[in-house]
Formats: C-alpha cells, structure tokens, sequence
C-alpha cells in the first residue's frame, strides 16, 4: 500500500517531503532577520595640492612617480614610502602639485590607471590625525610652580 501511494505520487510530479535539499538549499528561511553589518566610509578628503597615491608595485620609484604624474601638471614633490630595512616600497606614495586644479587633474588621469603593470588609486590626501602622547612622556606642568 505505502509503495502504491509513493508512485502515484511520482508520477504525478508531488515532492514528497523535503529530504536533504533542505539542508544544502541556498535560500535561508530564518524567522528573523540578520543585523546588517555597518560600514563606515571615512569622510572624503578636502580639496589639496597634496595626492595620496596608493597601489604601487615593489618596483616603483620616487622618480617613475614624479613622471607618471608630470603629465597633469607642475609636481613639486613626489615620494614612494618606503621600507627602512629592505628599500622596497610600500606599496603608497604621495605627490605633491603646484596647485588644486593640477591635483585634480592628476587624480582624474591616473585613478585607476597601470603603473609599472599595477592599477594605482589616486585620491587627496588626508591630514595626520594629532599623535596621542606617550605614557612615559614627561608632564607638561612642572608641580610646585
């Protein structure tokens, strides 16, 4: 009798029950919602002459920076940061132009362009954020003055 019902129920195109497509089935059927993560986007820089260039191959220059650059306007200063120990870059740079709209012409002909076969970001640069003072640094006040 069991095996008459689950025939007729295949060749009627019935699923019977749910079976392990339930375990590996993609859709989620959770009774509640899952907290979104939250992403902050950091404030986008105010308008400089000052670029921070980020992307750059190991093979990078300060000199191969400069000229990249150069092309877009007056560049007074360029500099591939690099690692104290083995020399090689770090990967960040920054250029520096004569005025606003030479950086935003830089920005605008090298975002996203190759340099030395890597795709390179370019964006204003952000002020340092004030160093916090270290515990062990001396008071400001002199006590007993």
């Amino acid at each position: 009798m069991a095996l008459r019902t689950v025939a007729e129920a295949i060749s009627s195109g019935c699923r019977i029950g749910r079976g392990l497509g339930v375990l590996y089935s993609s859709a989620t059927r959770f009774p509640f919602n899952l907290p979104q993560p939250k992403v902050e986007k950091p404030p986008a820089a105010e308008p400089s002459t000052n670029l921070f260039v980020s992307g750059l191959s190991k093979r990078t220059t300060t000199e191969g920076l400069r000229d990249a650059f150069a092309k877009f306007g007056e560049v007074i200063h360029a500099r591939v940061v690099t690692d104290r120990v083995s020399g090689y870059s770090k990967g960040f740079g920054f250029v520096k132009y004569a005025t606003i709209k030479e950086a935003e012409a830089g920005i605008k002909g090298m975002d996203g362009q190759f340099l030395d076969g890597w795709v390179i970001f370019a964006e204003f640069a952000r002020p340092r954020p004030p160093v916090p003072p270290l515990n062990n640094a001396p008071p400001q006040c002199q006590w007993g003055s």
